[in-house]
């Protein structure tokens, strides 16, 4: 069975309901207890038919932020055919009654409404929530949206026209961070990313180059790196497809244009991923990707990131370290780092050397954007090339 194959059924399995192309609320099989199908307009679609465009929204308890964002949806300029496909996990705030209240304006402008959901005293996670509106929608592009954020007027047409030029990826866009000032090294990071950086910074704890809630790309490119991972709170089900995505061969794009309110608040699902989640993905990625690459290399920073990524890596990476390097001088004159937690005997020491002294390629395990150009000025006098000669990790 093709991996697409594999994905596609995934996912029609995960909503229990027929293909994405056939939305007919008559032909859905059984569904688990609690569940609500489509509302009834969307019989209206033609079974075979499809749209250009699926808007992709999750939904939990989000009525206090749904009228910006519906709104938003409608406002699109995009020209070609589209419809918003909802999937709501049990929300007990009246996101639903909300949604219901936009259909006849919707329907007004011939964008399809498919809102399905359950109803549950626990919500089943994002990532199970995804998958469903996926199934029972028709388009052949994907626009993923968050229900708290609200897209830009050209946002559709903007990223639709760089999808179909581009099937086998996934393209974001630049962001607003609202409020004004939150995350401002993060928004910075995601906004500035040179088109190389893309793909070179992958590894870094920020997550996805690209950040799940700017995501589109082609159905036929999520059926082949999907489904969603549906372990629910807790679970970077965006970082897994994304990972997935440039293991076989994605390209990660971005249209530079600000598409998005990006709204931070408390009760986002980022905030339920645990850090140590996020770095053990991250170094068995890193270890993949790029160590299984290299015969040796040096870390850079000295202290408890660059230790902690040493002590993460495998048996094999570990011995591939063949120094440590820093600009901190109590560190280095202390000559090495042993691994005290080592089995082996005697225990490994790894030499801690001054950035000048040592030799590329490196893991960059130093914060960026933290060192007031320190660490970029360092780097760019060993005229070293990113994603050849060095990776960040910070």
């Amino acid at each position: 069975m093709s991996s697409s194959k594999a994905a596609a059924d995934s996912f029609d399995n995960a909503a229990e309901c027929v293909p994405a192309k056939r939305v007919c609320i008559e032909e859905i099989r059984e569904q688990p207890a609690g569940y609500n199908a489509p509302s009834a307009a969307s019989k209206e679609t033609v079974e075979g038919s499809s749209m250009d465009v699926s808007v992709i929204m999750p939904v939990y308890n989000a009525s206090c932020w749904l009228e910006e964002c519906l709104e938003a949806i409608l406002n699109q300029d995009f020209s070609g055919t589209m419809e918003l496909s909802v999937f709501d996990d049990a929300s007990t705030d009246g996101s639903r009654a909300v949604i219901e209240g936009w259909r006849s304006r919707f329907e007004a402008r011939g964008v399809t409404m498919l809102v399905s959901g359950h109803i549950s005293d626990k919500p089943k996670g994002v990532g199970f929530a995804k998958n469903q509106a996926v199934a029972q929608s028709t388009g052949q592009y994907l626009c993923f949206q968050d229900a708290d954020d609200v897209m830009m007027p050209e946002r559709v047409r903007l990223q639709y026209e760089t999808s179909v030029l581009n099937p086998n990826s996934i393209v974001g866009c630049q962001v607003r961070r609202v409020p004004e000032g939150s995350t401002e090294r993060y928004t910075r990071w995601i906004n500035s990313l040179s088109q190389e950086q893309l793909l070179t910074q992958i590894f870094t704890s920020h997550g996805p180059t690209v950040i799940m809630p700017t995501w589109f790309c082609s159905r036929d490119w999520l059926l082949q790196i999907g489904p969603f991972h549906e372990g629910g709170k807790g679970v970077p089900e965006d970082l897994l497809v994304f990972y997935e995505s440039v293991r076989q061969g994605g390209r990660v794009l971005r249209v530079d244009e600000c598409l998005l309110l990006y709204r931070y608040h408390e009760h986002a699902a980022t905030h339920s991923v645990l850090e140590e989640t996020i770095w053990n993905l991250r170094v068995n990625f890193l270890q993949q990707r790029v160590l299984s690459q290299w015969e040796c290399f040096t870390i850079w920073n000295a202290g408890k990131q660059g230790r902690k990524l040493y002590r993460s890596l495998s048996p094999a990476n570990q011995k591939k370290v063949k120094a440590f390097c820093d600009v901190d001088e109590n560190k280095i004159k202390k000559g090495f780092y042993t691994y005290e937690e080592s089995s082996e005997r005697p225990k490994p020491k790894i030499p801690v050397l001054h950035f000048r002294a040592s030799t590329p390629p490196y893991i960059v395990c130093v914060k960026l954007d933290m060192t007031g150009g320190v660490l970029e000025e360092n780097l760019l006098s060993l005229q070293l090339t990113e994603g050849v000669d060095y990776y960040h990790f910070n």
